[in-house]
C-alpha cells in the first residue's frame, strides 16, 4: 500500500511487518517496483523519486543534491540508521544523502551508478553534429527549435522521453560528478555491479572504490544495468550483508 512522505512530495511503499531498515530508490524512469524481488518480507521503505511512478515532479529542477533533501524526511520513518540501496540516479540520490545527513545512513548498496563523470576511456563523446550545433546555439546562430531537433535525434532515450522540468532535471544530473561527496563518505558501501553494464562501465565503480573510505566490489557476470531485475538474489545478499 502507498504512502505518502515529506508532505506528500515523496510516495513509497512499506514491506516488511517490523520497523524499516532499509530505504530503496529506483533509477532514471524506474520506480519502487524494481526492488519488489529484492525486499520480500524485509523490513523496508520503496520510494518513488520525485517526477516518477506515483510520487510528484519537483517543483524546480534540481540536481541529485535537491533530490537528497527531498528525500530526507523519509528517513523520519526509521528508529535507526537506514541502509540505503540505490540502483542508478537513485544512487545519486544515495550518496549525497549520505552527505547530507551521515547520522541517519548505517550503510549503502549502490547499483550501476554513474558516480563519476566519464571520461573517454570507456566513454562516449557526444555525436560532432550536436556539438556543433550545440556550440552555435550558445552564440545565437541557431535558434532553440533547431538545437531541439538535433537533441531528439542524437540524444539518449531518457532525454527524448523527458519534458518540462524533469528533461532539465536528467541535463543537471548526467553533467555532475561526485569526487567530494565519495571522499566525504564513511559509511560501509557496497557496490554490485554487472559485469555486461553498458551504461556505467565497470571502471567507474573501481574508480569510486578508490575514493570511498570503505567500500567492497561485486562484478556480477552476464549481467546489466538493470540489476535488481536481473539479479536480484545477489542484490538481496549484498542487501542482507550490511544489515546484519
Amino acid at each position: 500500500m502507498l504512502k505518502s512522505f515529506a508532505g506528500g512530495a515523496v510516495f513509497g511503499e512499506r514491506v516488511g511487518d517490523g520497523p524499516p531498515q532499509v530505504l530503496a530508490m529506483h533509477g532514471w524512469g524506474r520506480d519502487r517496483r524494481d526492488f519488489d524481488e529484492v525486499l520480500e518480507g524485509l523490513d523496508s521503505i520503496a520510494i518513488d523519486l520525485p517526477g516518477f511512478g506515483a510520487s510528484p515532479e519537483p517543483v524546480e529542477a534540481t540536481g541529485a543534491g535537491g533530490y537528497a533533501e527531498q528525500v530526507a524526511p523519509v528517513l523520519d520513518d526509521f528508529d535507526e540508521p537506514a541502509v540505503v540501496v540505490g540502483h542508478s540516479f537513485g544512487g545519486r540520490v544515495a550518496v549525497n544523502l549520505a552527505v547530507l545527513d551521515p547520522q541517519r545512513i548505517r550503510a549503502m548498496v549502490l547499483l550501476g551508478v554513474p558516480l563519476l563523470r566519464r571520461t573517454t576511456k570507456g566513454g562516449r563523446a557526444s555525436p560532432l553534429p550536436y556539438r556543433l550545433i550545440r556550440s552555435l546555439h550558445r552564440f545565437g546562430w541557431v535558434d532553440d527549435d533547431r538545437l531541439e531537433r538535433v537533441r531528439q535525434r542524437y540524444g539518449s532515450s531518457d532525454y527524448r522521453a523527458a519534458t518540462g522540468i524533469m528533461r532539465d532535471v536528467l541535463v543537471t544530473v548526467v553533467n555532475e560528478s561526485y569526487e567530494p561527496q565519495l571522499r566525504e563518505i564513511r559509511q560501509p558501501v557496497h557496490l554490485v555491479w554487472g559485469g555486461e553494464d553498458r551504461e556505467v562501465p565497470i571502471a567507474v565503480a573501481e574508480q569510486a572504490v578508490d575514493l570511498l573510505g570503505s567500500a567492497q566490489l561485486t562484478v556480477l557476470e552476464g549481467v546489466g544495468h538493470h540489476v535488481c531485475l536481473e539479479a536480484p538474489e545477489a542484490v538481496r545478499a549484498a542487501v542482507l550483508g550490511v544489515t546484519s
